[in-house]
């Protein structure tokens, strides 16, 4: 692997990502301690899709990278409304993790805690909220959400699945919202 070519570095550009979590952890063998490194790492390329990866070294460099390649290999495709939030509210479990997630109107930002804000803005969201209602370990809350985002739907699955126009399944969802609206008045 002398060099990489440019397409590969072009490749590498298009995705972010963020470092969620470094465990140090020990073995201990008879001249006293080994250390070793875990990393919790989330990639995306900010247009809908994510993934997430899970390395372990010697050395913190080494882990984070055996981390972003396991992320870049494994990513999921997200539909987002508009480009900006989710389509409908969806909850995802991993474990003890529990997690809620919310639509939002444009202008909200992401309102959400340390891993799922990491997903959230690899992603290439605007606007959510989020609330974790389970364990507090990154590693079961980002699974959590990944869950969560794998439920997603968009209106135009939901219409091919339906054999219905997306244009016709909008429109009762305009109705509802409007029923809604005049129960309330």
């Amino acid at each position: 692997m002398a060099g990489r070519g440019r397409e590969d570095r072009d490749r590498d550009s298009e995705f972010t990502d963020k470092l969620v979590h470094i465990n140090r952890v020990a073995k201990v063998v008879k001249g006293g301690r080994r250390f070793g490194f875990a990393a919790l790492v989330v990639v995306g390329d900010q247009k809908g899709r994510v993934g997430f990866g899970h390395g372990k070294a010697r050395e913190v460099p080494e882990a984070i990278r055996k981390a972003t390649d396991a992320a870049k290999r494994d990513m999921i495709r997200v539909p987002l409304r508009e480009g900006r939030t989710l389509h409908h509210d969806v909850s995802g479990r991993w474990g003890a993790g529990k997690v809620l997630l919310r639509a939002a109107p444009p202008g909200t930002g992401i309102i959400a805690g340390g891993p799922m804000r990491a997903v959230f803005e690899t992603l290439g969201m605007q606007d959510v909220v989020a609330k974790s209602q389970g364990s507090s370990n990154p590693y079961n809350m980002v699974r959590a959400t990944f869950e969560a985002l794998k439920n997603q739907t968009s209106p135009r699955s939901v219409a091919a699945r339906r054999g219905m126009k997306v244009s016709a399944l909008q429109a009762r969802r305009r109705d509802a919202v409007g029923d809604v609206a005049a129960a309330e008045a």
